[in-house]
């Protein structure tokens, strides 16, 4: 197996593949927060923030309004404290929230929901969320100028097939497609340029279209179906001349495995395309190829999530957001253990790929085999060549670089050893074996 990299030639920067879904929070305990900072984290998307319903205090449209009769123009209607302590200890440490303007999953919503019901009056919730966006970026109400982009509507909305609802929505499709176009145009009419505004967070599993031309079922036959009718549906409807709505980026989610998030990706945008939208931005703000109580936090886990970042890098996605920073005892939590509070393995492959992140500049990087994935990155002077072998097997390796020096390099791994530390292994005749459920970081001279 042979792996290249140029270092004399860049293929465009190194995107933000290293975000996460939701911060390290416990409750008003901020201590674990300076992980934040040393792994780098570009984003943290704020949805499913502290508990159940938001902790019933932050993010959530119901948390910052909590009474939707009150007078959305008064700053005395609104209760940011909460929401407001979370997003100044993110920016502290140089993570911008990705805002998902909605609420909180209701995971018993079929006993009895609460919030996740359309709201009572449309327009009224889109100048609700102008005021939020105020706050945090234009300083009303003794707010910020933080400047935050991504504002992101709803989550998931996407319900079961009977229509009555789900999890997140209580309403018909129909309904949000119209929630979607009434918020968004009216955002798009009071900031502009100056945010991105999209949705809506789709439920994804894009490869259920067998046909990369498919536009959907007529008659789904299962939720996943539904899901892709869904999509096109409503790109459908934003785009069509009564109903036309922006669409500054379009957000997905998949618990698939490496492959097959790198497949979702491609149909994701053959179907941005089809519609028109060949343009719009994508974001996988929800993504966790391991995410069961068993295998987080293991060196298979911590390898296939560097091999996502490395795979979608070379993809047109614009940003991932993995699904979840937590410290808590959901499934999805990967890179904390709750018991002891320590970073997992997996949490370590993140800050290895922050270290491409920072140079800046990708090196073009090839392999001649699947199942191995490669980036390289530069800012002109260091070099740092990032490898992920996600599979059971150990991967011997001839490494032919061109623009760097590969007789003495540093190499740092992360797997069932190594806990992202140097190896103290030498490159000879430019071969390298990679372990089973591996990261590997190579310093080049």
């Amino acid at each position: 197996m042979r792996i290249r990299a140029d270092f004399t030639k860049t293929a465009g920067r190194i995107k933000p593949m290293h975000g996460i879904g939701q911060p390290p929070i416990l409750g008003l305990y901020d201590t674990m927060f300076h992980y934040v900072g040393e792994a780098g984290f570009p984003y943290s998307r704020l949805h499913d923030v502290g508990g159940p319903f938001g902790g019933s205090r932050f993010v959530d449209i119901p948390n910052l309004f909590p009474d939707f009769d009150a007078d959305e123009t008064l700053p005395g209607s609104y209760d940011f404290v909460f929401t407001d302590w979370l997003i100044e200890r993110l920016m502290e440490q140089g993570c911008e929230p990705i805002f998902r303007l909605g609420v909180t999953i209701e995971n018993f919503a079929g006993i009895k929901a609460y919030r996740v019901f359309p709201p009572k009056d449309f327009g009224k919730w889109a100048r609700i969320c102008e005021h939020v966006i105020r706050h945090y970026n234009e300083g009303w109400a003794d707010g910020y100028t933080f400047r935050i982009r991504y504002w992101e509507i709803w989550n998931e909305p996407e319900g079961d097939m009977d229509g009555k609802g789900g999890m997140c929505w209580m309403g018909t499709k129909e309904e949000f497609f119209r929630l979607y176009e009434i918020t968004a145009n009216h955002l798009k009419r009071c900031f502009g340029e100056s945010i991105k505004v999209g949705g809506y967070a789709s439920c994804g599993d894009f490869p259920e279209a067998r046909d990369p031309d498919c536009i959907g079922f007529a008659k789904p036959s299962n939720r996943r179906e539904y899901w892709l009718n869904y999509a096109h549906e409503f790109l459908d409807y934003i785009s069509s001349e009564d109903h036309k709505a922006p669409l500054d980026f379009f957000s997905w989610h998949s618990y698939g495995n490496v492959v097959e998030i790198l497949r979702e990706e491609d149909y994701c945008r053959r179907m941005l395309a089809k519609h028109g939208f060949g343009e719009t931005e994508d974001i996988l703000d929800e993504w966790n190829p391991h995410h069961t109580v068993e295998t987080r936090g293991t060196p298979a886990a911590a390898s296939a999530a560097l091999a996502v970042m490395l795979g979608m890098q070379k993809k047109p996605v614009g940003l991932l957001a993995y699904y979840d920073g937590r410290i808590g005892p959901s499934q999805y939590g990967g890179l904390f253990n709750p018991d002891t509070w320590k970073p997992y393995l997996t949490y370590y492959a993140f800050r290895m790929f922050h270290q491409a992140y920072r140079l800046g500049k990708e090196a073009e990087s090839s392999v001649d085999v699947e199942g191995i994935f490669v980036l390289g990155a530069t800012d002109g002077d260091r070099k740092i060549l990032l490898i992920a072998n996600p599979g059971e097997k150990p991967a011997e390796t001839e490494l032919e670089i061109a623009g760097a020096e590969i007789r003495n390099p540093e190499i740092l791994r992360i797997d069932g050893i190594y806990r992202y530390a140097p190896t103290g292994e030498r490159i000879r005749g430019g071969k390298l074996v990679l372990p089973p459920y591996s990261c590997t970081e190579i310093r080049l001279q």
